[in-house]
């Protein structure tokens, strides 16, 4: 019996609002964009959020990457127009890591150097990573062709080299890529693989680049030494580096912070300047977390005040409506309807009204990320707790702003609204 009566007040609700279409129309707008404005900066602000974490746990959350810094003022050990700049991480600090620091898990050094890569008439500069065949275990890139790196690789100084697509797409250009010989530099390698890279977007540098040739790091050390020299305008500039970049894996994801902890005071102890950085990604991935949180709450307050000033319009319509239905609100009171009859009915009004609202608001929520996505390039992406939320906001909204309309409705004296004219 309830069900039925609140079915009859619903569509007599209905009716009476199709009898103001515009005006009824011209209420909803509010709501409708509120509700879409609510989804559609939601939207966007997850698809930034989880572009930018996706970047950092391209890094690996449980890896810590070292970095060779060149310091502001390096030792120079010459003189007139020569110059030579000492600096880096040592293959001492490597060992001292894998060795000493509790939970440590692997470590992976990397020593590069900058070479010209040719085959034939083609050319290009790479980046020479010489690492160990752990590198492909932390720094996870999809295998596109051959192998990667062995550990017989590093044992045997095999002349060996993992390409990445971009460099391999210019240099080789054939069908046949795999057991081509390159040449790098004056030495000659035979390409065994080649992997997939990610890049790097906004803060996040990601370890890998483009254009990467990885050998192994007893090739490289045999080959290309810890020094290197560049000729520039009549000087020259010499750099002693032994380590460039060093890759911590933790064995468990919540001691990171306390290794990477334990590493910054090893290094300050044995080296006197500040000649490295350290990077962990799980610090980065935390606070873009907490990051985002914020940015949703202020994207989402600020698209509720559109909410807001849709309810008031309701509220505004509702009290013009409740002026002009006085004799008729007058009626029913003398005929026996009690208040509670007449604020349900004038509540069914403000809900339906909001309901429709934060239905059609929905669907413009996701229209405009779609065109953002589709004429931007920006990523975005609407969470369900956005919509969901968006039509209990929308509802809650019918309630709260038409509660007084009703309720003045409701207080009316039949006897004076029935001389309402």
């Amino acid at each position: 019996m309830r069900e039925l009566k609140a079915i009859r007040n619903i569509r007599l609700g209905i009716k009476t609002l199709m009898l103001h279409k515009l005006r009824s129309l011209l209420t909803v707008l509010g709501v409708v964009f509120g509700v879409g404005s609510v989804i559609a900066m939601l939207a966007v602000g997850e698809g930034a959020s989880e572009q930018a974490m996706r970047e950092i746990r391209k890094l690996g959350s449980n890896n810590i990457i070292l970095s060779a810094l060149k310091p502001t003022e390096d030792e120079q050990t010459s003189s007139g127009q020569s110059l030579m700049s000492i600096y880096g991480l040592l293959y001492e600090d490597e060992a001292r890591i894998r060795q000493t620091i509790p939970g440590v898990q692997r470590t992976v050094p990397v020593k590069q150097v900058r070479k010209e890569g040719r085959l034939g008439e083609r050319a290009l500069e790479l980046r020479v990573m010489g690492t160990t065949a752990d590198w492909f275990d932390l720094v996870k890139r999809p295998l596109l062709a051959g192998r990667i790196l062995r550990n017989a690789d590093i044992a045997d100084n095999a002349s060996v080299c993992v390409l990445t697509e971009a460099g391999a797409r210019r240099l080789l250009a054939t069908e046949h890529s795999i057991g081509q010989t390159l040449r790098i530099g004056t030495d000659s390698y035979i390409v065994v693989g080649i992997v997939g890279t990610e890049e790097s977007g906004g803060n996040i540098q990601t370890p890998d680049q483009q254009t990467d040739a990885y050998i192994p790091l007893s090739v490289a050390k045999e080959r290309h030494g810890d020094m290197s020299i560049r000729r520039s305008s009549g000087s020259i500039e010499a750099e002693n580096v032994e380590l460039h970049m060093i890759i911590v894996e933790a064995g468990q994801r919540e001691n990171v912070e306390r290794i990477s902890s334990a590493i910054e005071t090893m290094l300050k102890r044995f080296h006197k300047k500040t000649d490295y950085h350290i990077s962990v990604p799980l610090a980065l991935l935390r606070q873009a977390e907490a990051t985002k949180r914020t940015f949703n709450i202020v994207l989402g307050s600020i698209a509720g005040i559109s909410l807001v000033v849709g309810g008031i319009g309701i509220m505004n319509i509702m009290l013009a409506s409740v002026t002009e239905r006085t004799r008729e609100i007058g009626i029913r009171r003398a005929i026996g309807a009690k208040r509670r009859q007449i604020i349900s009915q004038f509540l069914i009004e403000t809900i339906v009204l909001s309901t429709i609202g934060g239905l059609l608001g929905i669907a413009l929520g996701l229209l405009f990320p779609w065109l953002i996505t589709r004429f931007s390039n920006m990523p975005t992406i609407v969470p369900a707790y956005g919509i969901a939320l968006s039509v209990c906001i929308s509802v809650a909204v019918g309630v709260i702003f038409g509660l007084y309309p009703a309720v003045r409705a409701a207080k009316l004296d039949p006897i004076v609204a029935l001389r309402h004219e």
